[in-house]
């Protein structure tokens, strides 16, 4: 099995100087047991070699369809599940052998907000219970100063600090996503995982967080990954996109050369797929037959192959490298006479 390597120093990624994050050969399997003893019998293969840079300041996109492996990703970049291979190398320490109490200092740098904005949240805790744990435990803010800082954060979000008092459902579906954010800003972190940060809200909430996040990205100088299923949101917001499939890597570009030069099969057909606001604007819709394979047991080779109009015998043999094919751009696909 050939593993997608880290993309090098020649290339026109940030060089490692500049690199907050770098994710190298990243896996996660998940065990699936069986029979009186509870053996192994599978692996749920979610994340499988998985590598990509990300520079301070960046806003790098991940996108891909349900159950390519987005949120395993950023969740195992964090640790909050505990990944079963590779490095994750943040600000120059490889974190998956840093023990759990020194895991708690980087805690304070690496925050997430997460999808779900009801689920999140625990209803039997105020507003300010909520985001003043992590600055409890951080020993961040005492006394007074932390009733301060939570209002300051309020504002920064969007809402009245007198919302403190108030339990999340008292609150919009959009208003607890911002006391999410704010919960994620509280101990002043350089990186944030956004899982889908919008996509159970209401269209017309979606922008408003959208901005606001994007507002604090650029005030901050925040440092975020940022995983969507929206094409048009990465678009809007992203620097740069990673095109997941089935726990792989499919390419990495620049946001707008991604939109305008797709270079492998799977993006051209997501692209295919985003709607376009302006009726006057004809695309081919490109149809992917059948369902993503199971991660329990993907496609020899190519992971895409099975529902790739483009693919060849030699594609179930040879599981492709992400090599650079432009400058800043790269693709998994053993195929250089296609796009």
């Amino acid at each position: 099995m050939t593993a997608a390597p880290t993309p090098n120093k020649d290339s026109a990624l940030p060089p490692m100087g500049e690199t907050l994050l770098d994710v190298r050969n990243l896996r996660k399997y998940f065990p699936i047991r069986g029979g009186l003893l509870s053996r192994v019998v599978a692996n749920v293969q979610a994340v499988n070699d998985v590598s990509f840079a990300v520079k301070r300041g960046e806003v790098v996109g991940l996108v891909g369809e349900s159950g390519s492996g987005k949120t395993t990703v950023g969740r195992s970049i964090l640790r909050l599940i505990e990944p079963s291979g590779g490095e994750v190398v943040f600000n120059g320490t490889d974190i998956t052998k840093v023990s759990k109490g020194q895991m708690r200092d980087y805690r304070r740098q690496m925050q997430i907000i997460f999808q779900d904005p009801f689920a999140s949240l625990n209803p039997r805790m105020t507003v300010s219970d909520i985001i003043g744990e992590a600055l409890q435990i951080h020993g961040l803010h005492p006394g007074r100063e932390r009733v301060d800082r939570i209002a300051e954060l309020l504002r920064k979000v969007g809402l009245n600090p007198e919302s403190m008092r108030r339990y999340p459902h008292e609150f919009s579906g959009g208003q607890r996503q911002r006391i999410g954010i704010a919960r994620a800003l509280a101990v002043n972190p350089s990186f944030i995982v956004a899982d889908e940060p919008v996509s159970a809200l209401d269209v017309s909430i979606q922008a408003q967080v959208v901005n606001l996040i994007q507002d604090l990205q650029e005030e901050l100088g925040l440092t975020v990954l940022f995983i969507a299923h929206d094409l048009a949101v990465v678009e809007y917001i992203c620097d740069r996109v990673i095109v997941m499939y089935l726990g792989r890597i499919m390419e990495i570009a620049p946001s707008r050369e991604l939109y305008v030069n797709p270079k492998h099969p799977y993006t051209e057909a997501l692209l295919s797929a985003a709607p376009i606001p302006d009726p006057s604007i004809k695309r081919k819709r490109i149809i992917l037959e059948g369902d993503i394979p199971s991660p329990i047991n993907p496609p020899s080779g190519c992971v895409f192959r099975t529902r790739c109009r483009y693919a060849i015998p030699e594609c179930a043999n040879v599981v492709p490298e992400l090599r650079e094919v432009k400058p800043g751009h790269f693709k998994a696909c053993i195929r250089d006479d296609i796009l």
